[in-house]
């Protein structure tokens, strides 16, 4: 009972340790953490221990497996904070089957050498459980009671004061500063599951513009170059036309940086800010279905709107196959509806593949027709290299963004031959994550441009200044637009 005693002792210091390792760090008692923090702390990792005692029936090696569990949590934290600039989340969890169905998504925010010691770490825990179990019931019991023990106290802490308002704000780096990795995880998860669905939206949209098709590229990874690099020389063009043809156009203030496309793609959908979501921020996407008459689409419909969703990859990827036909969507386009990239362009669907069947569609539309399309070709990693003189940049993604430009060029000249009245939204998802070029920290912002045609398909210019909007504020300034009459933006 003494050795129990002092493995298990041993593997709680030993994970202080490694969470007081975790960024951004605090300073103060406690390795560094509050109180509270700790307390919560200890309870997940003895609950933790209590799982793997009740499966393997081995004091030391369940020790051993939730320190590593714990060592390895610390690595992908810090890993996601220099590449993302946010530490790990709670809603980063749901993404656990989206890792191993699209792993170059994640994996190339890890080193070479964190990637073989995860692999080696998993493998070498995985023999030792094997080698290692326990066929007497008594341990297996007593793990069992050591989880349901630590599992109750948990639950009781977070129904007493001021326990439940812990880390009440949605702020990952202050709460994980003051509490620890594990107490933001399990407080966060906990506001997160007290937030209710908001009232159903009844407001009608107000279509007096005579706008009869909409669409709206999200492209991925899209930022402007001359911004991004500190190098006006490579400005592109598309975008530049693109701006001075503009009835709006300016910086979008995303919110994540180099992932989380979701973020951009719901506050542009569904028009709710991220004060508004509180802790649904952080993957809205989650909580989709119990917001969707908010959104675009299922508010365009009673007009007589038919709504079309494109986006050339797995529609299962943030449950967007469910999402997307209850925001109001009649039709979801994905990856198998395009051809695949040409030799040598890529893993991805080309934007200019995209464009193609964008500008089909709207020809063939009679209706009032929504199109929203998701880019996908523009994905990295881009790796850094040295351009001419002393300007760094990435000759692939400024590839990449080039192609992106001409997706626009082309959507624009296309809509305007159209001859019908029509608007184009297009703007980027988030600013691409470049190890020494471009990283978190500074600014997050991407460009976004709202072209009009009237019913000639001649350009309704305004020469309106640069704007700074969010995501929400950017959907409501498309219903803005819609019911705009004569151009006169109100």
């Amino acid at each position: 009972m003494i050795a129990a005693g002092l493995i298990v002792a041993a593997m709680l210091a030993a994970s202080l340790m490694a969470d007081a390792q975790v960024h951004p760090r605090g300073a103060g008692r406690w390795f560094g953490r509050s109180l509270p923090g700790v307390t919560i702390h200890v309870l997940v990792l003895t609950a933790g221990f209590g799982l793997f005692l009740a499966v393997s029936g081995h004091f030391l090696v369940s020790a051993l497996l939730v320190t590593g569990l714990m060592a390895a949590l610390v690595v992908v934290s810090n890993a996601k904070n220099t590449v993302l600039g946010e530490p790990l989340l709670f809603s980063d969890m749901a993404l656990a089957r989206a890792i191993f169905r699209h792993p170059q998504f994640y994996m190339s925010a890890l080193r070479t050498r964190q990637i073989a010691l995860l692999a080696g770490g998993v493998l070498a825990f995985s023999a030792l459980l094997i080698w290692t179990f326990e066929l007497r019931a008594l341990p297996h019991l007593a793990g069992l009671m050591i989880l349901a023990a630590a599992l109750v106290m948990l639950l009781l802490l977070l129904r007493l004061s001021p326990w439940r308002t812990l880390a009440a704000a949605p702020d990952p780096h202050a709460a994980i500063e003051h509490h620890g990795l594990l107490a933001t995880l399990l407080l966060h998860a906990n506001h997160w599951r007290l937030t209710v669905d908001p009232p159903a939206s009844a407001r009608p949209v107000a279509l007096s513009g005579g706008t009869e098709l909409v669409v709206i590229v999200q492209c991925e990874s899209f930022a402007d170059p001359a911004d991004l690099f500190g190098d006006p020389a490579l400005a592109l063009p598309g975008l530049a036309l693109a701006r001075d043809s503009a009835c709006l156009h300016g910086r979008l203030q995303v919110s994540g940086f180099g992932a989380y496309t979701m973020r951009t793609e719901y506050g542009v959908l569904f028009g709710r800010s991220e004060t508004e979501l509180g802790f649904r921020r952080f993957d809205p996407f989650l909580t989709a279905m119990g917001e969707a008459s908010h959104a675009l689409p299922a508010r365009l419909r009673p007009a007589g709107w038919r709504s079309v969703f494109l986006h050339p990859h797995d529609m299962r990827f943030y449950s967007r196959n469910k999402i997307m036909p209850a925001a109001g969507f009649d039709e979801l386009l994905g990856e198998a509806c395009f051809p695949p990239p040409p030799a040598g362009a890529g893993r991805y669907v080309t934007d200019d593949a995209l464009a193609s069947r964008i500008i089909d569609m709207a020809a063939a539309a009679r209706n009032p027709t929504l199109i929203y399309a998701v880019t996908i070709e523009n994905h990295g990693p881009w790796p850094p290299d040295q351009a001419e003189g002393h300007a760094r940049h990435s000759a692939a993604y400024l590839r990449l963004a080039r192609n992106s430009d001409t997706m626009l060029s082309t959507l624009m000249e296309a809509l305007g031959d159209l001859g019908r009245p029509a608007l184009l939204l297009f703007f980027g998802d988030h600013r691409p994550s470049i190890p020494g070029l471009s990283d978190p920290g500074g600014d997050r912002d991407t460009p976004f441009v709202m072209v009009r045609y009237d019913a000639s398909g001649a350009l309704v210019r305004r020469g309106t200044p640069s704007e700074d909007l969010t995501p929400a504020e950017l959907h409501h300034a498309l219903l803005h637009e819609l019911s705009a009459v004569d151009g006169a933006r109100p």
